[in-house]
């Protein structure tokens, strides 16, 4: 999905699903893993900074709510991340990972994807932990998601699906991010959230917010660390081949922290979200002209021009 469609679907608020597990690839991982700094009952690692406690047995429930237009990448990276996990010690799966939606009829996912959910919101089993993707929500979810918080252990989002958290009001009074060039949409429509700019993700009580696209990988890796501890994630990484590092710093994102001024090209750039202009969409303010990348970033722009052109 190209920048301008993921920005077309965080105006509207958009879901997306999971993929097949690969369980001989966990098992085969697993036995060539070597010893990861801070394995050793020698060396054992700092704990982790907010943790949660896992279950006596079991896998912990992850709930990915989808819809038509559900960004892949937002579920698919975390969905990886948690299916590759098993608990330390032992060849059992970390994680117990499941679809759902409000029916069980297929939904196209970005690049036309059809996944049939698992679950619909009735029938779902209890999560400790739900993953919401950029996507359209409705009312039928934002309840789905409002009542499953009550007794999650995380609820977290990834891109915009922080539009559709906050849409749940969740996050109202609370801390939030979400895809950089969705800021200042997201600080117009939601102005009691405070928005962390830069921040690679955000945690704020059980709630928790990603940056755009792949910083949901990293926010996943964050959640095994409070689950399992620092050593369990980073063998998680070893197994998959992950080399970032952003899950040991929620304020590696910095770069987007601001706008650029214009392109590499020196096109202008839209003052709502920071993408490419069209030439043939513009608004004039103060005797300077303000192009956008498509109609609805100008009717935002009209209507509280002071916010977008000069942003903090």
């Amino acid at each position: 999905m190209n920048r301008r469609k993921l920005l077309q679907t965080s105006a509207a608020l958009v879901l997306v699903s999971a993929v097949a597990s690969l369980e001989g690839f966990k098992l085969f991982a697993r036995a060539g893993t070597p010893k990861i700094k801070g394995d050793t009952d020698n060396n054992p690692p700092a704990p982790p900074s907010n943790p949660l406690v896992p279950p006596a047995h079991g896998g912990i429930n992850v709930a990915f709510p989808i819809s038509d237009g559900a960004v892949i990448i937002d579920f698919c990276g975390p969905w990886e991340v948690f299916q590759d996990t098993a608990v330390p010690g032992s060849m059992e799966s970390a994680f117990h990972l499941y679809t759902v939606a409000e029916t069980l009829q297929p939904i196209t996912a970005s690049g036309g994807m059809q996944i049939v959910p698992r679950y619909t919101f009735e029938t779902a089993p209890a999560p400790k932990v739900i993953v919401i993707p950029a996507q359209q929500s409705n009312e039928a979810m934002r309840q789905w998601i409002r009542k499953s918080t009550k007794t999650t252990d995380v609820t977290m989002s990834v891109c915009t699906g922080a539009f559709v958290l906050a849409s749940t009001g969740l996050l109202s009074g609370k801390s939030a991010t979400t895809f950089h060039a969705a800021f200042a949409e997201f600080e117009a429509q939601f102005p009691d959230i405070h928005l962390k700019r830069g921040a690679r993700f955000v945690e704020d009580g059980n709630l928790a917010s990603s940056g755009g696209l792949s910083s949901g990988i990293d926010l996943a890796f964050r959640v095994i660390e409070r689950y399992y501890g620092r050593a369990a994630a980073e063998r998680t990484a070893y197994n998959i081949e992950y080399q970032g590092k952003g899950w040991m710093n929620a304020d590696s994102n910095e770069i987007y922290a601001k706008p650029l001024a214009a392109s590499a090209d020196g096109q202008p750039l839209c003052p709502v979200c920071g993408m490419d202009a069209d030439h043939t969409i513009s608004s004039l303010y103060k005797g300077k002209t303000y192009y956008f990348c498509m109609p609805p970033h100008k009717q935002l722009f009209d209507a509280t021009p002071q916010k977008f052109a000069n942003p903090s």
